[in-house]
């Protein structure tokens, strides 16, 4: 039996209707309810840095990429890799750095394969509030202010006070009057001006050399090949070469075994893995370390820097090392 008056059904009918609505799921129940549930925390966005190379045909891209790659691990920041198909493919980078405008990435670091062309577009890039770091090869500061960009650091090393060293390692290989040539790159790309003129500079202050031809073979080893081979059907008596990068090198090196050539010295510039063994067995005198990973490395955390609204310096030389057979070997 269940006994109870009046009063008792009251206040018994009151608490199964408190319970009813403190039940029932309404609107105006929810938003309390949520107001009072703190909600889940969203991580922040990660800075996307954007690294623009020439290609990775050539294993100097394939080192400065792994040393970006250890700032994006160490300073967790995203971190995207393009690259055009060839060092020559100028207008292929120029339509990367438009996509990555697109985009709206917060940085790009650019190794640039041409010193003017790429500017336009970097222009663009600042003005749309991207900040620009530039590495390897510098962009030309005349035109750059031409098109109105604000100024940006550069990342790279004494392209020719490295040429020169290394040149001046190769005369004190000579032991008589020889005539050299000079393999140089992109004619408008500011580091293989810079290697031309600092090779240049040691051929013409030796009283044993006379520079006979310069020719460029645009970086490629393969038309370092021609290039030398028609040097040499001119002047066969040639004893040394300068090449500006180790690809070029190489490809003088393949001509010069192909056409049966021990007498001609040749140094060249960048200390790829093939172009350290060439030193090592005596096919090469010399080469350039100019430390690519440190170039990609510094690169990104200069952007990270300039995005967090640090001082960078404007210019930072990295300091190269020529490397002979000497330095190798313990």
């Amino acid at each position: 039996m269940v006994w109870y008056n009046s009063g008792c059904k009251s206040i018994y009918m009151a608490f199964l209707t408190a319970l009813v609505l403190s039940c029932t799921p309404n609107s105006e129940n929810q938003n309390i309810l949520a107001a009072k549930t703190p909600a889940a925390p969203v991580a922040p966005a990660k800075i996307t840095i954007a690294l623009v190379m020439k290609t990775l045909t050539n294993p100097f891209f394939i080192e400065m990429e792994s040393g970006a790659r250890r700032a994006e691990k160490e300073f967790n920041i995203k971190l995207l890799v393009k690259t055009a198909a060839q060092e020559t493919s100028i207008q292929q980078q120029i339509g990367i750095v438009e996509r990555l405008i697109d985009d709206a990435v917060d940085a790009i670091v650019i190794a640039p394969g041409d010193s003017i062309e790429l500017i336009p577009s970097l222009a663009r890039a600042q003005k749309a509030g991207i900040v620009v770091v530039n590495i390897d090869n510098k962009l030309d500061d005349d035109f750059a202010r031409r098109n109105d960009m604000e100024p940006i650091p550069f990342i790279s090393v004494d392209n020719r006070k490295s040429a020169y060293e290394v040149t001046q390692y190769l005369i004190s290989r000579l032991q008589k009057p020889t005539n050299v040539a000079i393999i140089e790159g992109i004619r408008k790309a500011q580091n293989s001006q810079d290697r031309k003129d600092g090779a240049l500079q040691a051929f013409n202050e030796s009283e044993l050399t006379t520079v006979v031809a310069i020719e460029s073979a645009h970086w490629k080893i393969d038309e370092a090949y021609s290039v030398t081979q028609d040097i040499f059907e001119l002047h066969p008596d040639i004893g040394a070469i300068f090449s500006a990068n180790d690809m070029m090198g190489l490809g003088v090196l393949e001509y010069l075994s192909n056409s049966g050539r021990t007498d001609v010295l040749v140094a060249s510039f960048d200390a790829l893995e093939d172009a350290v063994k060439a030193v090592l067995s005596g096919e090469l005198v010399a080469t350039v370390d100019q430390k690519p990973a440190e170039q990609g490395y510094l690169g990104v955390q200069t952007a990270l820097k300039m995005l967090q609204e640090e001082s960078v310096d404007d210019i930072r030389l990295i300091n190269a090392v020529v490397i002979n057979k000497t330095t190798l070997t313990p």
